[in-house]
């Protein structure tokens, strides 16, 4: 199991027991540290105190576990408007919303696009770019989020 993997199952699980929702991570190299950022969200939104219960709660679990075993710098935030995409659940619950993504190699000789979310399955996403659909699996997918700029 890769150290993403196993952030995001003890993650889920943690944040999941403290009534939020887990909507993903990202492990990042920045500078010489390790960078942990997790995205949660509740009914009603994030609030600063909710960020810092979940941080205290995260960080002690994180020391325990000793999954990162280099010095890492943990975020917690909320998605915002630009909701960060990472599940099939959240590509189906922007189906008919302009989204941008990266691909981790390039399709058609780019990595980049911008378009309406036309379809999400478990396999795939079917966007709408340039008048034309292009249809991308998941695991081609680097990042993605809910593009807010019209």
């Amino acid at each position: 199991m890769t150290k993403q993997a196993q952030l995001e199952q003890l993650l889920e699980a943690e944040i999941t027991s403290l009534n939020y929702e887990f909507i993903g991570c990202v492990l990042m190299q920045q500078n010489r540290n390790l960078l942990l950022r997790v995205y949660i969200d509740k009914p009603g939104g994030i609030k600063v105190e909710d960020c810092t219960k979940v941080t205290r709660h995260v960080s002690s679990i994180l020391d325990v576990e000793d999954i990162l075993k280099e010095h890492y710098v943990l975020e917690i935030s909320s998605p915002g408007l630009e909701r960060p995409l990472f599940k099939p659940a959240h590509y189906q619950q922007a189906l008919g919303k302009r989204i941008k993504l990266k691909l981790q190699v390039p399709h058609n000789g780019r990595r980049n696009f911008t378009g309406v979310l036309q379809q999400a399955d478990t396999d795939k996403i079917i966007l709408l770019v340039d008048q034309e659909t292009v249809e991308l699996p998941y695991f081609a997918i680097e990042k993605a989020h809910i593009d807010q700029i019209n």
